[in-house]
């Protein structure tokens, strides 16, 4: 059996950015937004390889990351812990990649500017839905009512 669940599916359609968190070799963390991440099978998610340089430096640097994906249905949030395998520049998974990121960009009116470079694939060490909102948003709601 795999780690990631049937119903984290739809949090990886890219219908909602990602957020991937990296840390150099020497302990400097960095955080990014990114347009997709990609079920590859249970054990696997690929990332969109496009333009995050420190990222792909942390990558190569310390292997391990942490994803935060939300599904555009429910609004649920998960937590990945991967790690990173190899890259691809071809094939099934860069392809359906690319076809969506085209499709995002179009949608989003920046076709052209969104490039796939690879699509990297990581072995998902663990997975956990966040039960409680990640937003306090009836506190903001609160605060903005003030």
């Amino acid at each position: 059996m795999g780690a990631l669940p049937d119903e984290i599916k739809p949090a990886m359609q890219g219908v909602i950015p990602s957020s991937v968190v990296t840390c150099s070799l020497d302990g400097v963390p960095n955080a990014t937004t990114i347009s997709q991440v990609y079920y590859v099978d249970p054990d696997h998610v690929a990332l969109s390889y496009q333009f995050f340089n420190k990222t792909i430096k942390n990558i190569r640097e310390n292997p391990q990351a942490a994803v935060w994906v939300i599904s555009p249905e429910t609004f649920e949030t998960w937590d990945l812990e991967i790690e990173y395998d190899h890259s691809e520049t071809s094939g099934p998974v860069f392809e359906a990649m690319d076809m969506q990121i085209e499709a995002i960009a179009s949608m989003t009116g920046m076709k052209g500017i969104f490039k796939l470079k690879a699509a990297d694939i990581y072995r998902v060490r663990s997975v956990r839905k966040n039960i409680e909102e990640r937003i306090p948003l009836a506190e903001i709601e609160r605060q903005a009512a003030a």
